[in-house]
């Protein structure tokens, strides 16, 4: 038991619950993480998609942006999704107004780059770190990654653009795997927080 890692999902705004469940599923104790006493206490955190200007915004008032650079530049294991990937770049390429980001992979997104609400679509991913069939991408007004530096690693491409990245313990996807059923992207990430856990 005591290797199950505990993982946390920064629950300020997006879809939580579903990333709680698909954590679980992949053999992880999940718990939603809002003020920085929570995140001291995990062992890996989720960025979930959303609204990445409002979650940022958020992320300020409740107190918790300067804790999450901090244990992100510390190497704890974090993976974004959609608004999430958003928030782990280190540059936006259009950001909101008082727009901030966490950071954490060298590279530049652009915001709701695969169009509106009403243009969003699912795809298979091949995605590289996860085994088997391509994995359902379920994609709404999601970003994509215009560029990486010598530091990130393109783990998955649509049509030509970057949809999945990771660097070191940070792994960001454009695309909503906690929605799907399939769990094997979260499975990876545990894997990650697994491997970074000091033994007990």
């Amino acid at each position: 038991m005591s290797n199950t890692p505990v993982i946390g999902v920064l629950a300020l705004q997006g879809d939580v619950r579903e990333h709680l469940i698909a954590l679980a599923a992949a053999d992880a104790v999940a718990r939603p993480v809002r003020r920085p006493e929570e995140l001291a206490e995990v062992d890996g955190l989720v960025l979930p998609g959303g609204e990445s200007t409002t979650i940022s915004k958020l992320a300020v008032l409740f107190g918790l942006m300067e804790p999450l650079r901090t244990r992100v530049r510390a190497g704890m294991p974090v993976y974004g999704t959609c608004a999430g990937m958003i928030m782990l770049a280190d540059k936006i390429l259009d950001p909101r107004s008082g727009q901030e980001t966490i950071g954490g992979i060298d590279m530049i997104v652009r915001r709701n780059a695969f169009g509106r609400q009403n243009e969003s679509f699912e795809a298979a991913v091949d995605v590289k770190g996860v085994p088997g069939e391509p994995v359902e991408g379920v994609f709404i007004r999601a970003p994509w990654v215009e560029s990486v530096g010598a530091g990130a690693e393109v783990l998955a491409e649509h049509e030509g653009h970057i949809v999945a990245v990771r660097q070191g313990n940070a792994l960001a996807t454009s695309f909503h795997p906690e929605l799907t059923g399939d769990h094997r992207v979260h499975s990876l990430f545990v894997d990650m927080v697994r491997a970074h856990r000091t033994p007990e």
